[in-house]
């Protein structure tokens, strides 16, 4: 399996809650493949100053719970926020409902403009 084959799941190191964890770096080096980038932020702060992650999806964290509904559970699945606390509940949300392959983006949209990669606004 070449580096770039290897999915962001495996890469990312374990948590005591259950999912695993990158840095921005890593997102950036190996792309997401087929893994569904969610930023659970609220719309004014996805479209706001510090903008979002190129391909992000929005699903703010009050409709994750619904909008996870007919996801695959056995896809990988890569949440962010502004500085990774509100993705890191999003994460654990989202094994309580039988996702497997959760991945949290540690530092956020604010780590992510801070090393310099692009954003969309």
């Amino acid at each position: 399996m070449s580096a770039a084959a290897i999915s962001l799941h495996d890469e990312g190191r374990p948590t005591s809650a259950g999912f695993r964890e990158i840095d921005v770096a890593t997102l950036a080096s190996r792309g997401r493949g087929a893994a569904r980038l969610v930023d659970v932020r609220e719309a004014a702060e996805f479209h706001g100053e510090l903008g979002h992650v190129p391909g992000a999806e929005l699903v703010p964290m009050g409709e994750l719970f619904d909008r996870c509904v007919d996801w695959d559970r056995d896809a990988e699945v890569v949440l962010l926020c502004r500085t990774g606390r509100r993705s890191a509940s999003a994460a654990m949300m989202l094994l309580a409902r039988g996702f497997r392959r959760v991945v949290n983006v540690a530092g956020g949209t604010v780590a992510h403009v801070a090393a310099g990669l692009p954003v969309e606004r």
